[in-house]
């Protein structure tokens, strides 16, 4: 899962991406307005934490230019103003939910939690599919009574499939959702493959239908 921080303050920002790294989540830094209109503009995020006094700009102008893009990133307001009419404005213009500061990262993450549970798994805790069953608490995959142990970055491909069913995922979105912003970095998408692969061949060895389909030249679809 990937988050965007929009934060400011050095150290919060470090201990924040210390903390949710910690909980295998790929994290990126914007540190201003500029810095985080760059980064949602070249990549999309499973969830974003918004700042809403940034240099160069505010969080609710980062929060509009979203909502113009038709974007359906998460997004949580994380910030240590405490008034009624900027949580209330916040939340009209698309934010999903929000955390005043000082907060504890433990409460942080149970936010995120929350808010990619709801936007991308319909609230629900566990993901099935006929016989494939994915806990996203214990991050447990089954399929019948075979337990399918996945890597990190597999169990984040397989969340990705399934929360874009039918949906054809390119191979520079898989890049990007795997490394992040330095996904441009690689000379091809040889790594991409190496994960998808290894992912089909782990869940067709535990008996799961082949619903990972290659899209030729272009990248993946989960078809169901």
């Amino acid at each position: 899962m990937k988050i965007l921080i929009v934060e400011d303050e050095p150290e919060l920002a470090q201990d924040i991406i210390g903390y949710l790294t910690g909980q295998n989540y790929l994290c990126e830094l914007a540190s201003d307005y500029n810095q985080a209109i760059d980064k949602i503009a070249a990549y999309t995020y499973d969830c974003i934490l918004l700042d809403l006094m940034i240099p160069f700009g505010d969080g609710l102008q980062v929060l509009e230019a979203l909502k113009s893009a038709k974007r359906a990133d998460g997004v949580i307001i994380i910030s240590a103003k405490n008034a009624l009419d900027d949580k209330i404005n916040g939340l009209q213009l698309g934010a999903d939910d929000y955390l005043a500061k000082p907060f504890h990262l433990s409460e942080l993450t149970a936010r995120i939690y929350s808010v990619i549970r709801r936007k991308q798994f319909d609230n629900s805790n566990t993901v099935t599919q006929d016989e494939l069953t994915v806990d996203m608490l214990s991050k447990t995959v089954t399929v019948g009574s075979n337990a399918v142990p996945l890597t990190r970055k597999e169990f984040d491909l397989l969340l990705l499939f399934l929360g874009n069913k039918n949906n054809v995922i390119s191979k520079n979105a898989l890049a990007e959702h795997l490394s992040g912003d330095i996904a441009d970095m690689f000379d091809n998408h040889d790594f991409v493959y190496a994960h998808v692969k290894n992912l089909k061949k782990k869940l067709a060895e535990a008996g799961c239908k082949n619903y990972l389909k290659t899209i030729y030249g272009t990248g993946y679809k989960w078809e169901v």
